[in-house]
């Protein structure tokens, strides 16, 4: 019997018809329904509106570059798909960008989620160009399935599953912003929101696809701050490590019950 599926809101350029040709393919061959997410397209934004919500003062202080313009464009993109959950009340919702591909039947995902002895707020459902991280606690959920605290969280936002209390805390954490949207969600101890994976990933991102946000910048490549890099990564290792410590914690105090 198949499971009901949950909201899905598919983010999407309107200069990119051609993804979401696709990825509404995709997604119908699995009888599965989304609402489109119209992306917003960086280029275009005035310089107003670019820092509607960036503030490129605190990227000085938080980050080793500036943002281009279609990072900040993504970032408000994922930030519309999040106010959706909140304006409509979903319980959860999956929040995809348009270069996915399914490697596994998504109703075994639904039915999953909805088996989770835990409360959660963000599960990533992929992991950026595929790639694989150290685990620092998994916990068998199923037969397939088993739910994994990464020693980092996984970059990407390719495909999440996002509760109502996790959509409106990222709101409130993010008004202001100064990193990549995947970058800040890594910052769990910041946002408050803990990043969990649901593996193994059903969901892949399509590396066939060039990518929109690099398309879409409109700004020439900047600088890096090398050594700025360097002393984030050492201060950001510390509270990381501290933070995966207190997340793995309170799933074992969950589990218990």
């Amino acid at each position: 019997m198949m499971n009901e599926q949950p909201p899905i809101y598919l983010i999407n350029l309107d200069q990119s018809p051609e993804r979401l040709e696709k990825s509404s393919a995709r997604l119908k061959a699995q009888n599965i329904d989304f609402e489109r997410i119209s992306g917003v397209y960086g280029k275009t934004l005035s310089d107003t509106e670019l820092i509607k919500n960036y503030q490129p003062l605190l990227n000085r202080d938080r980050f080793y570059r500036p943002l281009s313009k279609g990072e900040i464009g993504c970032y408000m993109s994922h930030r519309k798909a999040w106010q959706a959950i909140v304006d409509n009340k979903h319980p959860y919702a999956i929040v995809m960008e348009d270069d996915f591909r399914l490697v596994g039947d998504l109703h075994d995902v639904f039915a999953t989620i909805e088996q989770l002895p835990v409360k959660w707020q963000l599960i990533k459902l992929a992991a950026y160009e595929n790639r694989t991280r150290p685990i620092a606690f998994s916990h068998p959920i199923n037969d397939t399935f088993n739910l994994v605290v990464h020693k980092k969280a996984m970059t990407g936002c390719c495909a999440q599953a996002i509760s109502y209390e996790g959509a409106k805390a990222l709101l409130a954490a993010t008004e202001r912003f100064a990193r990549p949207v995947d970058t800040d969600l890594q910052h769990v101890w910041e946002t408050e929101v803990p990043v969990y994976s649901l593996m193994p990933y059903y969901i892949e991102q399509d590396l066939d696809f060039d990518s929109d946000i690099g398309a879409a910048s409109g700004t020439k490549k900047v600088k890096k701050r090398f050594w700025k890099r360097k002393w984030l990564q050492l201060k950001e290792k510390m509270a990381n490590k501290k933070a995966t410590s207190q997340i793995i914690d309170a799933l074992h105090a969950q589990l218990k019950k």
